[in-house]
């Protein structure tokens, strides 16, 4: 594992399935930001051939094969997702990021980007994207089929171009399985896909089943579409870290979470909540969540994107179990982190030093790296 002092957590050390289970621990309503698009006419030069060196290191192996189809006007997305600085993105080194929540037919979703995917035996990376479900509008014992649309937006065609998929959602699975849309040697390319070095991506939920005891369909309410934006930094990366020492860790009501002391960063509260024994669907773990605290008045302005890090301090060994998020976004009230963060018995192993004489030591470090507003 990471010792905590490294941003991104190689993905070969993580659990593939873990390594994408961080999951919205609240939501807040916000009402929509009206900002101005950004000047888009900088100059790309070092950006591309940043993006270009990163391809170049991930031995490419040329690939024909797309993955997509135009899906001409019939596809109208329930969220359109704007990432602006798409080779700032790139240059984070981040596995993923992913879009502020949208709402559809009493679901709440997140559509989330891969932009340097690769299959298993390939070296090819890809844009994939899959679609999340928001745990909390999940209810236990119900399974939803959805049958969707991914999409990334073509502009010299003037429309949407991408694949359809289904999977059944439920409370303890909320991803989707990835699905490659474009080798991403092509999508930076001077291409109709990446233009002023911005693209589009968009999901159109079509059909939900819902298998229960009443067994129903769901109409899907067609609406508005949903418009966010995303906005990488080049620099200027706003970091915090904090360090919360507990020293009564074993005698903590284990029915109930606990939260740490508010902190701040980049000139907004934080906190870190735990639950000892993990929430209801943690499997033996135990679950922590960072948290923008409510009273902060975020939602007057475009929502911070952020990367965190969270680790258990091992002080026997100086092995710390660290776990790293990619891209959210977050606004007042709204927490982000892992229901299964690490397993209880490696966490109470005696031989390790995660708890040592009842004291436990979490660290959180968080770097806010952009912007998400809607338009």
């Amino acid at each position: 594992e990471s010792d905590g002092q490294v941003l991104f957590l190689p993905s070969h050390l993580q659990d593939p399935d873990e390594r994408r289970g961080i999951h919205c621990e609240a939501l807040s309503v916000c009402p929509q930001i009206q900002e101005g698009r950004r000047g888009r006419d900088r100059s790309m030069g070092n950006c591309k051939s940043s993006s270009r060196a990163l391809l170049r290191k991930a031995h490419v192996v040329p690939d024909s094969e797309w993955r997509i189809q135009d899906f001409g006007k019939t596809h109208v997305p329930d969220l359109e997702w704007r990432i602006n600085d798409f080779s700032s993105l790139l240059e984070t080194r981040a596995e993923s990021a992913r879009s502020d929540t949208f709402h559809c037919s009493g679901y709440n979703w997140n559509l989330e980007v891969s932009p340097m995917h690769k299959e298993a035996g390939s070296e090819t990376p890809y844009v994939a994207l899959r679609l999340v479900a928001s745990r909390l509008s999940m209810v236990p014992g119900h399974m939803v089929h959805v049958v969707f649309e991914l999409s990334i937006y073509n502009h010299s065609k003037g429309m949407y171009c991408g694949c359809k998929a289904s999977y059944n959602f439920h409370f303890k699975n909320t991803y989707s399985k990835e699905h490659c849309l474009i080798p991403l040697q092509e999508l930076l390319k001077p291409s109709a896909f990446l233009v002023d070095d911005s693209c589009v991506f968009g999901v159109e939920i079509l059909k939900i089943d819902v298998s229960s005891t009443e067994k129903k369909a769901v109409v899907v309410q067609k609406k508005a579409t949903t418009v966010q934006n995303l906005f990488v930094q080049k620099k200027g990366f706003i970091k915090g870290t904090y360090t919360w020492n507990m020293n009564n860790f074993l005698e903590l009501d284990l029915d109930h979470f606990v939260r740490s002391p508010a902190f701040e960063v980049g000139g907004h509260k934080w906190y870190v909540q735990m639950y000892p024994c993990g929430k209801r669907y943690s499997t033996d773990c135990l679950s922590l969540y960072l948290y923008l605290d409510a009273s902060d008045e975020l939602h007057l302005e475009s929502k911070k994107v952020v990367v965190m890090t969270v680790s258990i301090l091992d002080r026997k060994n100086g092995i710390h179990f660290t776990r790293t998020s990619g891209l959210l976004v977050f606004t007042g009230g709204h927490g982000w982190g892992w229901a299964n963060f690490l397993e209880l018995k490696k966490l109470k192993d005696p031989s390790g030093g995660y708890v040592v004489e009842s004291s436990c030591v979490v660290k959180a470090d968080l770097t806010i790296i952009g912007l998400s507003n809607d338009s």
